[in-house]
């Protein structure tokens, strides 16, 4: 099985000129892989997207499952309660008949999904210090009880360091991309 802990986030969020980055890890056997990226004038939610489609992009080995875990409850919800499958049935609308935000993105990431026998998605406490045991402790005895896997406690740590990395990839995109269009500079 191939884990994925991707992230994404945007500078000026809902601003009229903004930041965005993604970044993501992807972790199979002893074998590590970053990958980062951004882009101006988009949102968080294209970000979070954007990093598990190039994730699952980067992947060779279409015979192998996946899970993934990240932070976006948008992401996450989405599979665990299929609202993809009434968005197609309605002709891309949702609940509300109004057309679902970022389906290009949405079209993309279920094709690629569709690639893998099996992708799992998990819903991860983002931005967690690694030095606060008690209070990882107290997300990884959430993530037994929401998903049944007695994943062993290190295990679990060691996940919090791969989304906290995937975060912090996000945030090195965002600031060249900043960098690049001479944001922040000082004369």
């Amino acid at each position: 099985m191939i884990h994925i802990y991707c992230d994404g986030g945007c500078s000026g969020n809902q601003s009229e000129i903004n930041i965005g980055g993604w970044g993501t890890v992807l972790v199979y056997k002893e074998h590590i892989k970053e990958l980062k990226g951004g882009t101006v004038n988009t949102t968080n939610n294209r970000m979070e997207l954007t990093a598990l489609i190039e994730g699952l992009r980067a992947i060779q080995n279409v015979d192998i499952s996946v899970s993934v875990y990240s932070d976006s409850a948008y992401i996450v919800n989405c599979f665990h309660q299929k609202w993809h499958v009434n968005w197609q049935k309605n002709g891309w609308r949702n609940s509300k008949k109004e057309p679902v935000e970022n389906q290009d993105l949405w079209v993309e990431l279920l094709q690629l999904v569709q690639r893998h026998p099996q992708v799992l998605f998990f819903k991860v406490k983002g931005h967690l210090d690694v030095n606060h045991t008690a209070e990882i402790k107290k997300w990884h005895a959430k993530f037994i009880n929401d998903y049944g896997i007695q994943m062993p406690f290190e295990r679990y740590l060691t996940g919090i360091q791969y989304n906290n990395r995937a975060d912090q990839l996000a945030n090195e995109a965002i600031d060249a991309l900043r960098s690049g269009l001479g944001e922040g500079t000082k004369d």
